[in-house]
């Protein structure tokens, strides 16, 4: 039985086993914004999920672009040692690609880990201050930012050029771009939170003006040879916000600047905004955005069935199906789906022994 999920797929040049992406996932567990043994464990057992590309999470490009006090950073030297130190630890032990997510937290940096609250971080918590496109907070409760100006829209490109540089020292496999969850890129692009009344508000292209600037950036410190994207968002679920057409837009723009594919999610602007809860329920969004751009494209959102991800991609919904909290869940998902849709994955030497080849269990599906 063939299996769509289990066709291998080249981007860029380099081939990933299969359609099977773990997606990024904050672990708020860094050492001032550098990797630390929780990131070692973590993503080491992710290696071997069974998926074709692991994405590390969101990674910043300025300390003051984390989200929280425990967020991943490629903004130092050391940074950038201790991520390697993973990415090589991933690599030689694990049959996944490496992949990381550039990101700037925006009007959502300087907040709670989630289990601290998840709210805005307060007087006695070390806050810091957050920027944005408007002086406009995340919502109530939460730190109002101070409008960017153009010099600090200089800064943060250029800081997103050279997070882009170390991770390609570093040796990931894929580069993205994070355009979405409400950061500070995202937060240009809509309307609803970019309230700005010179050339970086307004109108859309106005809109698209520094989000495409830092697209550039990264595109041009990242080879060709490896494969660039971004996650975009297809739907703010708001009022006023964007929409399907309006993603298709950003994406083709991203499409002529290079880029090899998007990674569409959706929501995460405002605190009061609300997303469906239907498993898939971006894939109709990917599905527009491929149709229109061509691009690689990949559905994120609640998919944790295999046979509902093999449609995805049978159905040429999505090039690519990532998983988050499914993967935390079983973090030998790729293995379970393979049985499933009857087919095989691939798996450490170590572990072969529990394939459906050698154990009756697993080929019963027990």
């Amino acid at each position: 039985m063939s299996a769509a999920l289990f066709a291998p797929i080249e981007i860029a040049g380099q081939t990933f086993d299969n359609r099977i992406v773990v997606a990024p996932m904050c672990q708020y567990s860094g050492n001032d914004g550098c990797a630390s043994d929780w990131h070692m464990t973590h993503l080491g057992m992710l290696a071997n999920s069974g998926a074709g590309l692991v994405v590390v999470e969101a990674t910043h490009v300025e300390r003051q672009g984390r989200i929280t006090h425990g967020c991943l950073g490629l903004y130092s030297d050391a940074d950038e040692a201790a991520l390697a130190r993973v990415v090589d630890h991933c690599h030689r032990i694990g049959t996944a690609k490496i992949g990381v997510q550039l990101a700037h937290a925006g009007r959502k940096a300087s907040s709670q880990r989630p289990w601290e609250g998840g709210k805005a971080l307060g007087p006695d918590q070390d806050p810091w201050p957050t920027e944005a496109a408007s002086a406009l907070p995340f919502g109530p409760g939460w730190h109002t930012p101070r409008a960017m100006t153009e010099d600090d829209m200089e800064r943060v490109v250029a800081a997103f050029a050279q997070a882009a540089a170390r991770a390609v020292r570093i040796g990931f496999d894929a580069v993205e771009l994070h355009a979405a969850h409400g950061y500070l890129v995202h937060a240009f692009l809509s309307a609803v939170s970019n309230q700005r009344t010179d050339s970086y508000g307004g109108s859309r292209e106005n809109r698209m003006r520094f989000p495409t600037a830092i697209a550039q950036a990264v595109r041009a410190s990242v080879p060709r040879t490896v494969p660039l994207g971004a996650r975009v968002t297809g739907n703010d679920w708001l009022d006023g916000g964007i929409d399907v057409e309006e993603a298709i837009v950003f994406a083709r723009a991203l499409k002529d600047i290079g880029y090899d594919y998007v990674d569409v999610s959706s929501g995460g602007l405002t605190a009061e905004a609300r997303n469906p809860t239907t498993p898939g329920y971006n894939v109709p969004l990917a599905e527009a955005i491929r149709h229109a751009t061509g691009l690689v494209t990949r559905a994120v959102g609640l998919i944790v069935d295999p046979k509902q991800a093999d449609a995805i991609v049978s159905e040429g919904k999505a090039d690519m199906v990532a998983l988050a909290r499914a993967m935390l869940d079983n973090p030998h998902w790729g293995w379970a789906a393979a049985r499933a849709l009857g087919t095989e994955t691939r798996r450490p030497p170590q572990y072969l022994r529990a394939g459906p080849s050698l154990w009756a269990p697993a080929a019963r599906g027990a």
